[in-house]
């Protein structure tokens, strides 16, 4: 029995160190090695991978198109080409990064509006100039936009950083962004989102119903988020915006002019400024919030930092009569749990609004308010260094 016993025993630490070493054993993923380019007309499955993004490249009308998370995309300025990835209406792109590994779209020289981001269409609801439910896109390519279906659906994008984008086109009036979203309907998602340091603005929203959930936007040119055409996403949270170097508005709210019945709302937003960061072109856009030609909407747990580094900026602006008088005083506008570190003031209009006055309840402060609650990770880190400042 003794016997037995011992070599029981002798047989389970055998099998023991046998786990132990199998648990050790790890596998390494090597990247593959390829370009994107030109338009993609069937079903694509990038692996994991570092690609070449060269040109325009168009996902055509009901392709799927699925970047494998960790995979990075270099544009490149030197070449000549004008390089950005375009979603059509009725396509889709499939992005899972994960906060660990996220997808990196990229530009190879590290400059500034090297290229076009990502710019994605649908057929979501819009209202353009006099009313019109379709309008002509501003990024060069002078696409339609504007539809009927609410719950679009472009596909998924998690954990992306877009990286040196915004580019001006030299027409000299039209433009892309780090994220471009052209009537984008309800049914796509849009989760933790990087938009780092394009020469235009972070994010712009075309109309649409998109929400947009966990967004940083660092180091852009231009404004920090913008929309227009009648944006009227209902769930957004958690914006992180940092300007630094040259920046314009944290947040730039228009509506063509039209007096909507409708309005987006955003929850738990930060907009810092750094110390020394100049407006574009010296430009005076150098607010927190700028609302203009009937722009509306309801924002709560706001923290706005740093815009006192121009003597004449407010945290939030009102721009145009009409906007003040259909806007704020007919309770359109909503900003509540407002905190405002330094001495900015809270809000303010220009030569032709010389009173703003908020009904009760439509604009409040508060000494507690977070702003953005987001969580660190390689996602939100560039050269090891953190961007939530």
């Amino acid at each position: 029995m003794k016997k037995l016993v011992l070599s029981l025993s002798v047989l389970s630490l055998l099998f023991t160190g046998c786990s132990e070493d199998n648990d050790e054993t790890t596998t390494t993923k090597t990247p593959v090695v390829g370009e994107i380019t030109g338009d993609i007309t069937a079903n694509t499955n990038y692996v994991f991978g570092n690609y070449t993004l060269k040109g325009i490249v168009k996902i055509k009308p009901g392709v799927t198109v699925t970047i494998e998370a960790g995979s990075k995309v270099t544009a490149t300025l030197a070449d000549g080409t004008v390089d950005a990835l375009v979603v059509e209406a009725g396509g889709k792109l499939i992005v899972n990064g994960t906060a660990a590994e996220p997808v990196v779209f990229t530009e190879s020289s590290q400059t500034p509006g090297s290229w076009g981001g990502i710019i994605m269409y649908g057929d979501a609801p819009i209202v353009a100039v006099g009313g019109l439910t379709t309008a002509t896109s501003e990024d060069g390519l002078a696409k339609p936009y504007g539809g009927t279906n609410a719950t679009h659906n472009g596909g998924t994008l998690k954990y992306v950083r877009v990286e040196y984008a915004g580019k001006k086109i030299t027409d000299g009036t039209s433009e892309m962004n780090g994220f471009s979203f052209y009537s984008v309907g309800s049914g796509t998602v849009l989760e933790n989102l990087v938009a780092y340091k394009g020469a235009d603005d972070g994010f712009e929203f075309y109309g649409g119903t998109v929400n947009l959930i966990n967004a940083i936007s660092y180091g852009n040119f231009d404004d920090s988020f913008d929309w227009q055409d009648g944006w009227q996403g209902q769930l957004n949270s958690n914006w992180f915006a940092y300007q630094t170097g040259t920046g314009n508005f944290g947040m730039e709210i228009e509506c063509k002019n039209n007096n909507n019945a409708f309005w987006p709302k955003v929850a738990n937003i930060t907009l810092k400024r750094a110390s020394g960061t100049l407006t574009e072109n010296n430009s005076a856009e150098y607010d927190a919030i700028q609302f203009k030609n009937q722009g509306n909407g309801e924002y709560s747990n706001i923290l706005i930092d740093g815009y006192t580094t121009n003597a004449s900026a407010v945290a939030v602006r009102i721009q145009d009569a009409n906007t003040n008088t259909n806007q704020v005083n007919a309770s359109k506008i909503k900003l509540t749990n407002v905190k405002i570190n330094g001495t900015t003031p809270q809000f303010g209009g220009t030569s032709t609004v010389t009173s703003v006055v908020f009904p009760t309840g439509q604009y409040t402060t508060s000494t507690t308010s977070t702003g953005a609650s987001l969580t660190n990770g390689a996602w939100s880190t560039v050269n090891g260094a953190t961007l939530l400042q």
